[in-house]
């Protein structure tokens, strides 16, 4: 039996909404409860917003709360809260703050021991991930910066992790990037979520010492996962001095 949310029930607070990152049915029943449910609705682009809240008969209040206007509505927000009301918070797409705008909110909300809670969904990072086949141990990196030398830098940091590796960025700049990812990350393995969940979704795997046979379309935007480094242990070459010392070690314990 699905259980409605009671909007009585509903305690006032910051609840942070996933929502699709393409395909609209991607929502929860419950995410859908509780935006019916808000006095108020923040998102970042109100024009993308109101196509997913019309589709779901959401007429409810919405303002814009984006990266230059967020510390403005601080105030008026929290007021609003403590006024015993119901706020939601949203992105354009996917889950609030990873990636997107909401943590100075978050922090003000923590500040005045305002009620925060999550209402779970769809993230681009879990959904690329579960599908990858890599270690579940793994680095979100976000949008990946957009000059050459900020590039190197990360990749370089990069490198250094035993983990999977996840990062965004459009298909046009990737294209541009094949070199530079063959230069830091040629003996691991690749794949590539091009506009996930939406009607032109594709993946590409393979090694990415073989990117540039990918039959790639450079559209859309992209999330990339690039697989832990691999470590074959048969072909581990030895220096002389490690071949010497595991031979003293040898003779020690005989």
């Amino acid at each position: 039996m699905i259980l409605k949310e009671d909007k009585n029930k509903i305690k006032s607070g910051l609840y942070l909404v996933s929502t699709p990152i393409g395909n609209l049915r991607d929502i929860t029943l419950r995410a859908i409860d509780i935006l019916k449910s808000s006095d108020l609705i923040l998102c970042e682009d109100t024009r993308v917003s109101k196509k997913l809240l019309l589709h779901y008969g959401i007429k409810n209040n919405l303002i814009s709360n984006y990266k230059f206007n967020e510390k403005k509505n601080l105030e008026k927000v929290t007021n609003f809260i403590n006024e015993d009301k119901v706020v939601s918070l949203i992105s354009d797409a996917g889950t609030p703050t990873i990636s997107d705008p909401g943590r100075i909110l978050i922090k003000r909300c923590i500040n005045e021991n305002i009620l925060i809670t999550p209402v779970p969904g769809v993230s681009a990072v879990t959904a690329s991930m579960s599908i990858s086949g890599f270690s579940d141990k793994f680095y979100s990196h976000g949008f990946l910066s957009d000059k050459i030398n900020s590039i190197k830098k990360e990749f370089e940091m990069f490198k250094k992790f035993k983990c999977s590796i996840i990062f965004f960025i459009s298909a046009k700049k990737l294209t541009k990037h094949f070199e530079i990812l063959k230069e830091y990350f040629m003996e691991n393995e690749i794949l590539i979520c091009r506009e996930i969940t939406k009607m032109h979704e594709s993946f590409y795997r393979g090694k990415v010492s073989d990117i540039d046979n990918f039959d790639f379309n450079p559209k859309g935007e992209v999330t990339v996962v690039i697989s832990e480094k691999k470590v074959d242990n048969k072909n581990l070459i030895l220096s002389e001095s490690d071949k010497k010392k595991i031979r003293k070690l040898i003779t020690n314990h005989t």
